[in-house]
């Protein structure tokens, strides 16, 4: 999910004065959710293994992949070597076997969903191979949990066990903070340990070991969530109503039940469908806190909360220090009052993983792997370019991406849905992680075995009021999300120059071709998938190297952009999407908030619309009796018949947009929202007509 974003550009602290150019700075620094093979020159199949000339021997000592190095992160300082008896958890994801075809069928729609064990069966490692893995780390006092499908082996064991096994020798490096900055928390100062070296396996090992996860444990993930901007002041209602009061907006206190009503989930509830019966699953970083969801609820949405269970799984020990709203609790909260909300009666268990890279990935696979839920969410991510950079700079695993893509294929074919939040800075997502101008997408969103949530915004009309006057706001139909609409109205309200508004407030639904995935072969021949129309407000400038890739860090801005037209390739994203604009947003209680009431109205981003789908699913699948799966082949093959469940935002120019890319008339999908927002009811009878799994 998006990250707030209430003021203008920071640079060293300093608030940009008018000027048509803005410089960015990181600003969030983030390890690697995926990689950009391409910087590396990598491709899926050889990260894992750098065997150089001829086959080696079986016990020679191979390279499994680059050192991680704490070094590549901001500022980062060494201070000595990790202490021996450090515990550490470092994960080996293997590769999944017969992977042309898991991936084919994936992609075509599984019909004939199966269970852990024959998932093991068909795709894991072999039982020989993995327990060579595990008697190489057991002879250095490492101990192995091997998860049910054969992919992932979590190890633990102390670094200097693992500096023995690896050929390593670890590090500590403090890195410093990172402020917060216009409502988007920081992360705290963190001394991490971390390896300059490249981690060693014996061949027979390590040619079937695509990762090594761990080898650093950096806390790279902050807390996203956006919110209307609370540097304005949104011209009151003299409405009673709290959530009114408090942001003066009349669609900025949504719940469910207005979710369920905008789209057509009303009909299943009308045929009883409730989530009886499903598990919806939550992976996430930060701890939820227990009483959130039952206040939110039993309070806000007077559901009853005695038919259903909420379960914590901690993941690798889990997070450190609790629920708090700088650890990002906020972002769980609203990830199981969103999705429970929705199905009533389904229960909800909360994968929560420590805010490291083997901590993300395992809380897939532990999903994957239990395969009690029939539905999934994530609402973490960063962007490609920084993932890049990352790679590029030695500070993640070239397997990473890959390894996503094995949990989530694992997913798909045990009929598993899966969603994440596609983003919320439009179609520049590194502006916010890595500081540079180009156009990006977000991972893990990217992956073509994941359904991509983008954002809409509802129709609405009000007013801003700021220190120049009061400005009018109209947005007469339900649009792709992008907050350009805004920037006039801003403009006038603060006196600041259309320019500095323009470049401070890129932000929107997440979308647009991924320069690491390749093009699904569901998302082959759909109209509007390669041709594309765009509004180029802004143009990417002043190269400079980052992290060791060459991209922009500075716009020019053009006010009044004509509609301009192109084709693309690689994975296209989002899929489908829904209300994520904070100004026609949601109610979030989060009771560790500070500075404020744990419930407030005025919030958004593509956060809510992955659990809200989530949530969608979970009533889908009670309806129909079975798990509809992974719902990407269907819906691409759905948008092209005659009555498509999915409503196209094909409205071309700059009102409808996410800061670049626009609709285009007759199409059935632009990378600013997908294939549109759907009626739910219509997506759920047309899979019953179907027939199979779905």
């Amino acid at each position: 999910m998006g990250t707030a974003f209430e003021g203008r550009i920071i640079q060293s602290g300093k608030v940009e004065g008018p000027k048509t150019m803005v410089r960015f700075v990181r600003s969030r620094p983030v390890t690697a959710v995926a990689i950009g093979l391409a910087a590396v020159g990598l491709s899926l199949a050889s990260a894992g293994v750098q065997a150089a000339g001829s086959t080696p021997g079986p016990n020679s000592m191979v390279a499994v992949q680059p050192g991680i190095s704490a070094a590549a992160l901001p500022n980062a300082g060494v201070f000595g070597d990790t202490p021996p008896s450090t515990p550490e958890t470092v994960s080996f994801v293997l590769r999944e076997q017969n992977l042309p075809q898991l991936e084919a069928n994936v992609q075509s729609g599984v019909r004939n969903f199966l269970s852990v064990s024959q998932f093991a069966q068909f795709y894991g490692q072999s039982r020989q191979n993995i327990s060579a893995l595990q008697q190489y780390l057991a002879q250095y006092h490492i101990s192995t949990d091997v998860y049910a499908d054969n992919v992932d082996v979590v190890a633990n064991g102390t670094a200097g066990e693992f500096d023995s096994a690896l050929s390593v020798q670890q590090q500590q490096y403090h890195v410093p903070a990172i402020p917060s900055r216009d409502g988007m928390a920081g992360i705290p100062a963190q001394n991490v340990h971390g390896t300059r070296q490249s981690p060693l396996l014996p061949y027979r090992i390590a040619q079937n070991v695509l990762a090594i996860l761990g080898l650093t444990n950096y806390g790279p993930f902050g807390s996203q969530a956006v919110h209307t901007d609370s540097a304005l002041t949104p011209a009151q209602k003299g409405s009673s109503n709290a959530c009114l009061a408090s942001t003066g907006l009349p669609d900025a206190c949504n719940v469910p039940s207005n979710f369920a009503a905008n789209y057509g989930l009303d009909g299943l509830y009308q045929k009883g469908a409730s989530g009886a019966g499903q598990t919806i699953a939550i992976v996430t970083l930060a701890d939820l806190d227990p009483s959130a969801p039952t206040y939110f609820w039993k309070n806000i949405l007077h559901l009853p909360t005695s038919n259903r269970t909420v379960t914590v799984d901690n993941v690798d020990g889990g997070t450190v220090g609790g629920p708090s709203e700088t650890s990002g609790s906020g972002e769980t909260d609203l990830d199981v009052e969103q999705s429970g909300g929705l199905a009533p009666n389904a229960n909800v268990i909360v994968y929560q993983a420590p805010n490291t890279d083997y901590g993300f990935a395992d809380a897939f696979f532990s999903a994957a792997s239990q395969n009690i839920a029939s539905t999934v969410s994530a609402s973490w991510l960063e962007s490609e370019t920084y993932l890049q950079a990352s790679i590029a700079s030695g500070a993640e695993s070239p397997g990473y991406e890959a390894a996503f893509d094995e949990a989530f294929l694992e997913m798909a074919e045990q009929g598993q849905s899966g969603f994440i939040a596609a983003g919320d800075w439009g179609a520049y997502t590194a502006s916010i992680d890595l500081g540079t101008t180009n156009l990006s997408v977000g991972s893990s969103a990217d992956s073509p075995y994941i359904t991509a949530a983008g954002g809409t915004t509802l129709a609405w009309s009000g007013s801003l009021s700021g220190p120049g006057g009061t400005a009018a706001v109209d947005v007469p139909a339900q649009r792709t999300w992008g907050w350009d609409y805004l920037w006039q109205p801003i403009a006038t309200v603060t006196g600041d120059p259309l320019a500095t508004v323009a470049e401070a407030e890129v932000v929107g639904s997440g979308g647009g071709f991924s320069t690491i995935e390749p093009t699904p072969s569901y998302q082959q021949g759909v109209a509007g998938v390669h041709y594309y129309s765009a509004v180029q407000y802004l143009t990417p400038t002043d190269y400079e190297n980052v992290d060791g890739i060459d991209e922009p860090t500075a716009w020019n801005f053009n006010p009044t952009p004509s509609v301009s037209h192109g084709y693309g390739n690689g994975r296209a994203m989002p899929d489908v999407s829904a209300d994520a604009d904070p100004y026609t947003g949601y109610y979030l209680y989060e009771p560790t908030a500070t500075g404020g009431p744990g419930l407030q109205g005025g919030w958004g981003g593509t956060s809510f619309v992955a659990p809200q789908f989530n949530g969608s699913t979970a009533v889908i699948d009670s309806y129909l009796g079975h798990r509809v799966g992974f719902w990407n082949p269907a819906a691409y093959s759905l948008a092209g018949q005659w009555v498509s469940p999915f409503t196209p935002l094909e409205q071309s120019g700059t009102g409808s947009d996410n800061i670049y890319y626009t609709g285009t008339p007759g199409l059935d999908y632009n990378e600013g929202s997908g294939l549109g927002y759907p009626n739910l009811t219509a997506f759920a009878n047309d899979l019953a007509q179907r027939g199979g799994s779905w």
